[in-house]
């Protein structure tokens, strides 16, 4: 069976070939760090090679199909956002390009939630990449009224996901009055969730996710590797509301210290932090709780990564 292909947007706004060929790539390049994510392997008691980890709605076959399914509503995002500012208009649209690709996935999964979180933190990403960059005045020089250049250059990773994070402090006053899981879970502990994560520009994907994956491959280690450190990185400072959802406070704690532990022993790649990983899957496992807010910033980290190696 063919993936769900989404019908044309009315929220699109005209674009050149140059610009729709870009949100091609794009839409490309986040499914497939979508379908990396999901078979990277061993993760603990998330889908992956082994098998469905704490989700009994959810296989490997179903996460990528979900992810197939997705690629043309990031395509409409990244060319809903080609050379806008972040504004309340291009987060509704945004907004709205979301809930559409919302329908595509359930299509795809069944009804079961295989990415939604992950629809939020790459469509902003997506745009972020694509829009007229909200730079920090830190991070770069003074530029002269043309420099397109030097511009250009500024668009780096951390420029990425600090105009996403403009983009989403905007409010979506479309929104529909669905309360969700994780808004129960940031209103019930006190936790910024996947909203505060992209609000504030993504950290745990730039002071976490990114540079224990790239020191992990500094370091020659193999690429899964690198990647499952960078999940372990983020799991061990995020307040991860699928975990809190799924099992409370001691869910979270757990990860955040089996976590820790796994990189202090010398990551996944060593004997004993392989173990530790092994003894970290079982205890979330027993408490039917997977670091799904993890994974979708393990996806974001990945999608950074290919666009500025």
């Amino acid at each position: 069976m063919l993936p769900t292909v989404l019908p044309a947007s009315r929220h699109l706004l005209p674009a050149c070939p140059t610009a729709r060929a870009r949100a091609r790539r794009l839409g490309a390049l986040a499914t497939a760090v979508l379908i990396a994510e999901a078979e990277l392997t061993p993760k603990p008691a998330l889908v992956d090679r082994r098998g469905r980890g704490a989700h009994t709605d959810l296989d490997l076959d179903l996460m990528r199909r979900s992810a197939r399914a997705l690629q043309s509503g990031f395509e409409a995002m990244a060319l809903c956002a080609a050379g806008q500012r972040p504004s309340p208009q291009l987060r509704e649209r945004l907004a709205q390009l979301g809930r559409d690709a919302e329908v595509a996935m359930l299509a795809a999964s069944a009804g079961a939630n295989t990415h939604r979180g992950a629809i939020w933190a790459l469509g902003l990403l997506l745009a972020g990449a694509v829009a007229s960059p909200e730079v920090p005045p830190s991070s770069l020089p003074r530029l002269a009224v043309g420099d397109t250049a030097a511009h250009l250059a500024a668009v780096t990773a951390d420029t990425i996901a600090h105009t996403a994070g403009a983009i989403a402090r905007h409010p979506d006053r479309l929104a529909p009055p669905n309360p969700s899981h994780g808004a129960a879970v940031c209103a019930r502990y006190g936790v910024s969730g996947a909203r505060g994560e992209a609000c504030a520009g993504f950290p745990h994907v730039l002071h976490h996710g990114l540079p224990t994956l790239r020191a992990a491959r500094a370091r020659g280690l193999p690429e899964d590797s690198a990647r499952l450190d960078a999940l372990l990185a983020i799991m061990s400072h995020l307040d991860d509301t699928c975990l809190l959802h799924r099992g409370g406070r001691d869910a979270l704690l757990t990860a955040q210290v089996g976590a820790s532990t796994v990189l202090a022993l010398g990551g996944t790649s060593t004997p004993a932090g392989s173990r530790a990983l092994h003894r970290l899957d079982a205890q979330l496992l027993a408490l039917d709780a997977s670091p799904g807010g993890s994974a979708d910033l393990l996806a974001a980290t990945l999608f950074l990564d290919a666009l500025h190696p």
